[in-house]
């Protein structure tokens, strides 16, 4: 995030800098109409660029504090912190889910055969405009039986799983309004002991 902050500020400097010099430049040879309008409109990028660049750092920081914190220790009161009201939840095995109530059931079910579940390491964090991209390490221990409906379960396997995982954030008003998960259910089930 640091890094992200000071890049972003010394290409704004830079581009600060080159117009203070355009417009010496300018300032010694005689008046051309327009200049101190662009002058002025490449200031203004530059400070968009800057101020992008701060939301962008922001949003991925409450990312981490979301995965490392909140998904990780299911402190599900405080979801509303990254996530909107009415979020649209696309889930790896194509099922759209809409509104933060429903999120919370399903978030909660990966705790209940795997109590230990967390992600607390983000390898590939970046981000552009209203969108961040996050890949994680979802990891954890199938110790719990897991319910598969009419009353029946599968018994723990005892066995552990760690993988890839990425959530693309759309973001708006600074909370997500669409998360996007990705993670290979396949891998999951053969590390649990399901395949």
């Amino acid at each position: 995030m640091k890094q992200i902050r000071v890049q972003s500020m010394l290409i704004a400097l830079g581009l600060i800098l080159s117009l203070g010099i355009f417009q010496s430049c300018q300032q010694s040879t005689p008046s051309t109409a327009g200049s101190s309008e662009n002058i002025d409109s490449l200031k203004k990028i530059a400070m968009q660029l800057v101020a992008s660049n701060d939301t962008i750092a922001s949003h991925l920081k409450t990312f981490d504090e979301l995965d490392f914190d909140v998904f990780s220790n299911q402190k599900w009161d405080r979801l509303k912190e990254s996530h909107a009201q009415n979020i649209k939840v696309f889930w790896p095995d194509g099922r759209m889910v809409e509104g933060i109530a429903q999120h919370i059931e399903d978030l909660k079910k990966l705790f209940v055969h795997a109590p230990d579940t967390r992600i607390k390491e983000h390898p590939i964090k970046f981000g552009s405009g209203k969108y961040t991209l996050v890949t994680g390490v979802f990891e954890g221990t199938f110790t719990k039986p897991m319910p598969i409906g009419n009353g029946k379960y599968i018994q723990p396997t005892g066995k552990a799983f760690k993988m890839p995982m990425a959530t693309v954030g759309i973001w708006e008003n600074g909370v997500m309004i669409e998360e996007h998960l990705f993670w290979d259910n396949q891998t999951y089930a053969k590390q649990i002991g399901l395949q």
